[in-house]
């Protein structure tokens, strides 16, 4: 979201007026309420320093068992069985639940800021494509239950590669964001 002036916002979905955004008051309420105050503020280890961490180890597991996936796909370590990698998916969506909850308190606690910045929205942008690869990952090439008995389709190997950049992509957005973002912690 961008502000444009005039009071209109750019958000990647539409060009709307501020005033027709209800949910943003909303949002920056629970940004001043006394939990986000301390949250940002109080520099203490269990505020934003352990929630980053949650949302850094969550996106670190997504992307890196998202990563060993795809690289076998690839046809890296070809001797491992591609069928029993299956059972990684769930590990991988409770990672993301964690990430997404920890996201989730990171963006409350500077709202402003970061539903301001377009390097958050391609952040956003970037992490909707890769859990779309990730489910096309899993119903399209994993769901065949003789997956390691014949040769992979390209389109396995397309969407491997195509999930290792938007993994990478995901993250190096939300690394700039603690460098291209000005706000209360950033």
């Amino acid at each position: 979201m961008v502000q444009m002036g005039s009071g209109v916002i750019w958000t990647p979905l539409r060009l709307c007026h501020e005033d027709s955004i209800p949910d943003m008051e909303f949002i920056y309420r629970l940004q001043h309420t006394a939990a986000m105050d301390w949250f940002r503020e109080s520099g203490s280890l269990w505020g934003y320093p352990a929630v980053l961490f949650l949302h850094t180890l969550g996106l670190g597991t997504v992307a890196g068992l998202s990563g060993a996936i795809d690289l076998r796909l690839l046809g890296v370590a070809p001797r491992i069985p591609l069928a029993p990698l299956t059972r990684f998916f769930a590990a991988i969506w409770i990672a993301f639940a964690v990430t997404a909850v920890s996201g989730l308190v990171l963006l409350v606690a500077e709202a402003e800021a970061k539903l301001a910045s377009p390097i958050f929205w391609i952040k956003m942008t970037f992490l909707a494509l890769a859990l779309v690869n990730l489910r096309l990952l899993r119903t399209r090439v994993f769901a065949d239950p003789k997956i390691d008995t014949h040769p992979l389709a390209s389109q396995a190997k397309f969407l491997a590669a195509t999930s290792l950049l938007l993994w990478v992509a995901v993250t190096t957005a939300g690394r700039l964001m603690a460098y291209l973002e000005k706000g209360p912690i950033g």
